[in-house]
């Protein structure tokens, strides 16, 4: 693996970050503007993982890295949730739903391969 100094270094960061633009967009446009509680919601667990991804790195200590990173996978998949409720009142298209809850799942495989690499390295951080 390549030599991360910085957390926008992570692919999974940057995928992160990405989807997060990508459900302001949709949630500024679609039906579920007008649904102050879900549309939030829905920010509030993609703006979780990135942030989680980003603060676990910047604690300097796999230990900790590791325990934001299951904290940021757990927010991907309330995301996922949240989406079919989305898409169950008719919020958004299927099409909306089917990107972005594969989008989220592909972060949320890449999260458990980092976690697992993490566990498997011999390098632990400055915490140690």
């Amino acid at each position: 693996m390549a030599t991360i100094n910085n957390f926008e270094d992570l692919k999974v960061w940057c995928d992160s970050r990405n989807i997060s633009k990508r459900v302001y967009s949709i949630t500024r446009k679609s039906n579920l503007a007008r649904d102050f509680a879900l549309k939030d919601q829905i920010r509030r667990s993609c703006i979780s993982i990135m942030s989680n991804i980003a603060e676990g790195f910047e604690r300097g200590g796999n230990k900790e890295f590791i325990q934001f990173l299951f904290i940021a996978k757990g927010s991907a998949g309330e995301a996922r949730s949240q989406l079919y409720m989305a898409l169950d009142l008719g919020y958004i298209s299927k099409r909306s739903f089917e990107e972005m809850a594969s989008e989220l799942s592909a972060v949320s495989k890449q999260i458990s391969g980092l976690i697992q690499y993490l566990k498997s390295s011999t390098m632990k951080g400055a915490k140690r």
